[in-house]
């Protein structure tokens, strides 16, 4: 049975909420897989309500995921083209306590519905975040390359790169 779920397209206004719920998740999922000072200075680089707001000027569509009951979101994604059928995602996140209901698939397919010239949509994902990375996998991403990336003050990105190929007889 589907969780009852909405999905709606995010404005400037909503950075306020998709950093608040970014401050959430990041903090409950990423200790041990980077270091607090990473997590910090990550969120202030990307995740900043001036930071997000330049994102969706510069071409990022965001997301946000809601379930009925719920008054505040509990999930967001934001995504680009690269080239005609071919996206990026830069953002897939869930607040942990909502992980594990099926919200995720039903939030990709919501992506799925948005685009249907997609055939193709690319995502970076940390290589030690096996939850997400296994998640990946169960809706048909395969492991394209790894990526290691220099993102300053002495940090980096330890990444898959992860691809999702529409199937010509798949459709959403």
């Amino acid at each position: 049975m589907k969780t009852p779920f909405l999905f709606r397209a995010a404005s400037p206004n909503d950075a306020p909420i998709i950093h608040a719920l970014a401050q959430h998740i990041w903090w409950a999922h990423y200790p041990g897989i980077v270091s607090n000072e990473q997590i910090a200075y990550m969120l202030e680089r990307g995740y900043s309500v001036p930071a997000l707001v330049q994102q969706m000027q510069e071409g990022q569509t965001f997301y946000l995921a809601f379930m009925p009951e719920l008054k505040e979101p509990i999930g967001y994604v934001s995504i680009s083209p690269k080239e005609p059928g071919a996206y990026f995602i830069h953002k897939f996140y869930i607040d942990p306590a909502q992980q594990g209901k099926g919200i995720g698939r039903q939030m990709f397919d919501a992506l799925l519905e948005q685009y249907p010239d997609l055939q193709s949509v690319s995502l970076v994902v940390n290589r030690k975040n096996f939850k997400s990375i296994n998640f990946y996998f169960k809706i048909g991403f395969v492991i394209h390359q790894c990526l290691d990336t220099d993102i300053g003050n002495g940090f980096f990105m330890i990444d898959y790169e992860m691809v999702w190929k529409r199937k010509s007889n798949q459709h959403v």
